[in-house]
């Protein structure tokens, strides 16, 4: 029978070994590794039907959007940029920012820098899965693309639109827009990846 100590010493045998050693004995080896790891995945699946299977809990909705207000509204850059959190619930968020000649990206015509819109989307799509149902933290910025549509027009407030469509264990999944007064035409359009806690 195989044990443990056994398993133990085949695998920490030096590399070099296994390059020296005869095709059946690395066969022999192969076969007991196998049958001890069916054994464990054997004994693990038993294990597992005996435990009470856990019931997944929802959160508050009400409760989520809250904390997604409570969160954005201490984030300084926000404050810094005029982000107002219009709408938010069920992970959906709307945010927006006014136009600012402290943000002019291009002197020559006004237009606002691509990254004071990056930022909006980037928070609001952070407030989209904050507020979704089955989230129970706060969530961070794993990966976002951003592809710029066409300038902002000078002088009009820039609004975000995000909607965290799907979710797993760890990740959620955000698609968002930016518009001026012109909505035929976002200015910006992004889709990203947050950190997620159920």
């Amino acid at each position: 029978s195989l044990n443990v100590r056994t398993v133990s010493s085949i695998h920490h045998f030096p590399l070099w070994y296994f390059h020296s050693t005869s095709a059946l004995t690395m066969a022999r080896i192969h076969g007991l590794l196998c049958a001890y790891w069916g054994k464990i995945t054997r004994a693990r699946l038993v294990s597992s039907e005996k435990r009470p299977k856990k019931v997944a809990s929802v959160q508050d909705p009400d409760k989520n959007t809250k904390i997604a207000r409570q969160f954005f509204d201490a984030i300084p850059y926000c404050r810094t940029l005029n982000m107002r959190l219009d709408e938010i619930g069920a992970g959906q968020a709307e945010m927006s920012m006014p136009y600012d000649e402290r943000l002019i990206g291009d002197p020559a015509t006004g237009v606002i820098s691509g990254g004071a819109v990056s930022a909006l989307m980037d928070s609001c799509g952070g407030a989209a899965v904050i507020s979704h149902p089955d989230n129970t933290s706060a969530t961070a910025t794993i990966d976002l693309r951003i592809d710029y549509m066409r300038s902002a027009t000078p002088g009009q407030r820039i609004r975000a639109k995000a909607s965290c469509f799907h979710v797993t264990r760890s990740v959620a999944f955000v698609r968002a827009q930016a518009f001026d007064d012109d909505e035929t035409i976002p200015v910006a359009t992004a889709a990203g990846a947050f950190t997620f806690v159920k």
